[in-house]
């Protein structure tokens, strides 16, 4: 567990990227992908003034040593404590090759990732963030792993987006109940492929009668695409959610631990929907760069405002790249 200090003068600032995933080609100087990403992120750095960076998966594709290498110096360069997690590309080599990259990582002088239970994945870990020696918010940061063998309704034998563990619900239980009685009262939980309920989600907070693809990001921020009740909606989804496509109760595990409030996926590319449902808010945080496949219009980051009584604020910062296309 890592505590950072929280300034009482002002909100504690996290920024999150996600699904960066350049190739080691794409890393190469002059590469208009690699021109694409360093400016979307010296950007949201400069606007957002961080004091932590997180990464919500699929930092590069699993092999391309040089490409974490260079995601890693760029993030390092910029003097604030940054942390990811893996996504379902770097695990698709398996548990030496990410253990690998993670053991790399740690020698960075500000990354405080950890490796936490080897059990449950590779990087499992809590980050705390205090103010004056009391409690603010807490950080699960958790492997959402690759993929798992599925059999679907139907009988058909294949393999699907993986699920969290059984055993990770208990871990996240027993450490939400140990940060309750530190006194934290609210968390945030960060991983890459989200969980079932964002379907539930969804097809709760949309009007069923409207086209998901014909919505612009300007338009969800209205009433007239969210039924009632959720009208504090925002958002957009462009594609399917791509969870484990069957229920996996995760969202009673949090929402029975009672700390996490907050939930922030990657993974899907083109939805960077908000929405408040069950108590927890569901986030899809706002793609960086062009890697692997995107929409320049949903480009940039997300922001969580952190104050003395946990997450105050989230809200996608987006990057203009139009003049370098």
């Amino acid at each position: 567990m890592r505590i950072l200090k929280k300034n009482p003068e002002r909100d504690f600032t996290v920024l999150n990227l996600t699904d960066t995933q350049l190739s080691n080609a794409e890393w190469e100087e002059g590469h208009k992908a690699r021109e694409i990403l360093e400016y979307t992120v010296r950007e949201l750095v400069a606007r957002t003034n961080p004091d932590l960076i997180t990464v919500s998966g699929d930092l590069a594709w699993a092999g391309h040593d040089h490409a974490y290498t260079m995601l890693a110096d760029l993030l390092d360069g910029f003097s604030v404590p940054w942390a990811p997690v893996w996504g379902n590309h770097d695990n698709q080599d398996g548990a030496e090759y990410i253990d690998g990259v993670a053991t790399r990582y740690m020698t960075y002088p500000n990354c405080i990732y950890e490796k936490g239970d080897p059990a449950l994945g590779n990087g499992n870990y809590i980050i705390c963030i205090e103010e004056d020696g009391l409690p603010c918010e807490a950080l699960f940061m958790m492997d959402s792993h690759n993929r798992d063998p599925y059999t679907d309704p139907e009988g058909n034998v294949g393999t699907a987006w993986s699920r969290l563990t059984e055993e990770q619900a208990v871990w996240h239980r027993e450490q939400a109940a140990l940060l309750k009685e530190q006194g934290y009262t609210d968390g945030t939980l960060i991983l890459h492929i989200p969980v079932y309920g964002y379907r539930t989600a969804w097809n709760a907070a949309f009007k069923a009668n409207l086209d998901p693809k014909s919505i612009t990001p300007e338009m969800a921020e209205g009433t007239e695409c969210w039924n009632e009740g959720y009208e504090d909606s925002i958002g957009v989804k462009y594609e399917g959610v791509g969870s484990h496509p069957a229920e996996d109760g995760m969202l009673a595990v949090f929402r029975d631990a009672g700390l996490v409030k907050t939930i922030v996926a990657g993974h899907e590319h083109v939805n960077n929907f908000i929405i408040n449902y069950d108590g927890l808010r569901l986030v899809y945080s706002l793609k960086t760069g062009m890697g692997c496949y995107w929409n320049p219009i949903l480009n940039g980051g997300t922001v969580l405002k952190i104050d003395r009584a946990g997450v105050r604020e989230v809200k996608h910062e987006f990057v203009d790249i139009s003049h370098l296309l």
